[in-house]
């Protein structure tokens, strides 16, 4: 009766915290699914049930992506918003809250899965990114501005704590930099563009436009050797031009690096994430203007996957130091359960270790691969613009008549071979209305 008693309580705690511990790719596998296949509204619902993800800052960065897709800025921006207020609040909870020293004890003899996730430092970063897409696309200039300054902070915030400089922020730079072109603030556009090309991030379409702007600025001994480089026919004053701004297929994932060690007092496991790569079909956009006769290809201005593996590598001895801990903990605690109970007792002290050493694998699993751009100039009046996905579908967007220096935009996203594109500015013409100028 008495070895009865403490198996099945045992049997039932281990039930529980196996339950909790489902991975976040397990629990997600369905709404990530959904935005695979294309049924977007369903993604975004189950990404808006805070039962899908147990975190309130994925729920919106998830779910914000996923309007992102649909067009859906409002939503975007109210989800990103919410996952954005998270982070803040947990930040300032730490700080004060015993609940928050509660969970941080726990993720030292649980798993880190048990503590609230407050996202990793390049997610931060580009919630912040994204929400100034989404501003951008209202035509909240300002509003998109704040956020770059929020995400260029942020990513500054990472480097200075990994004493390193990521090859990361050329997508707020190129949002900053068009803001201030749109405002006619040259000198602060030249500004961006330049903290590209030092960074190496999207070098080909800065060092383009520092030599478009080095003649306005007075700035033409500055390029130095890249002057020749980048130098284009300028165009002319009275060009239009369009600008794509497109998240380009998926970024990689996260998954469990764990490792069994016998030992002679009983069996240890330790446990880190990974990040594993997903299928890229997708290389880039073209966007094809009046039939063909004018086309330009969007070039990466953020490597998000190479930018999360790097995140990640730098946080890795503090993992492995956590793991540690933990495992030497468990171990402590299944001895002690041995001097109670027996055999049985160093039994569920083993099961104790598998089930909760686990790795964290909770990430932003919606976030593109790459973010990438291009801009074309092009002469005022009409054209005709198809935006076609490098191995994947392509779309007419239509036929635009813009005004001088009037500037569109195009705001695409790529998931596995779908396109999705939506045309900002300039004045749609319908087919009835003539052809586009020859």
């Amino acid at each position: 009766m008495f070895a009865k008693s403490p198996r099945i309580a045992a049997a039932a705690a281990l039930a529980v915290v196996a339950a909790s511990c489902a991975s976040y790719p397990d629990r997600t596998h369905g709404a990530v699914s959904d935005f695979q296949r294309g049924q977007l509204s369903r993604a975004l619902d189950a990404f808006e049930d805070p039962k899908t993800t147990n975190s309130a800052f994925l729920a919106g960065a998830e779910a914000g992506s996923v309007a992102l897709a649909a067009g859906d800025w409002d939503r975007a921006i109210k989800n990103w918003t919410a996952a954005v207020s998270q982070v803040e609040e947990a930040e300032r909870s730490a700080l004060i809250s015993p609940e928050s020293l509660g969970e941080t004890i726990a993720s030292w003899t649980l798993n880190e899965g048990v503590t609230t996730y407050q996202g990793e430092g390049y997610e931060r970063v580009l919630v912040h990114a994204g929400l100034a897409i989404a501003y951008f696309a209202k035509g909240d200039l300002e509003g998109a501005r704040v956020e770059v300054r929020q995400s260029n902070a942020l990513l500054e915030s990472e480097e200075k704590l990994y004493q390193k400089e990521y090859k990361a922020g050329g997508l707020g730079h190129f949002l900053s930099a068009i803001s201030y072109e749109l405002d006619g603030k040259l000198d602060e556009a030249w500004i961006d563009y330049d903290r590209m090309l030092k960074k190496g991030v999207g070098t080909e379409l800065a060092g383009h436009a520092l030599a478009r702007l080095a003649k306005k600025t007075n700035r033409e001994a500055e390029l130095g050797a890249d002057a020749e480089i980048y130098r284009d026919a300028d165009p002319p004053e009275d060009s239009a031009s369009v600008v794509v701004i497109a998240g380009i297929g998926l970024a990689p994932y996260k998954r469990a690096t764990t490792i069994p060690i016998p030992t002679a007092s009983g069996m240890l496991q330790w446990s880190v994430p990974s990040y594993a790569e997903r299928p890229q079909p997708v290389a880039a956009l073209e966007l094809s203007v009046a039939g063909g006769d004018k086309s330009v290809s969007t070039v990466v201005v953020e490597d998000v996957g190479r930018v999360a593996k790097e995140n990640l590598e730098d946080r890795l001895a503090w993992l492995i130091a956590k793991g540690t801990v933990r495992t030497f903990l468990k171990r402590e605690l299944t001895r002690e359960l041995e001097k109670q109970t027996g055999t049985w007792g160093r039994i569920v002290g083993d099961l104790f270790q598998f089930v909760t050493e686990q790795a964290d694998l909770r990430s932003w699993m919606t976030l593109p691969g790459t973010w990438q751009a291009s801009r074309v100039f092009l002469r005022p009046g009409r054209n005709d613009f198809r935006l076609q996905a490098v191995g994947g579908e392509e779309q007419d967007l239509g036929t635009f008549e813009l005004e001088e220096g009037e500037t569109m935009f195009v705001f695409a996203r790529t998931v596995e071979t779908r396109l999705y594109a939506y045309p900002v500015g300039g004045r749609r013409i319908s087919p009835e209305s003539g052809p586009a100028k020859p």
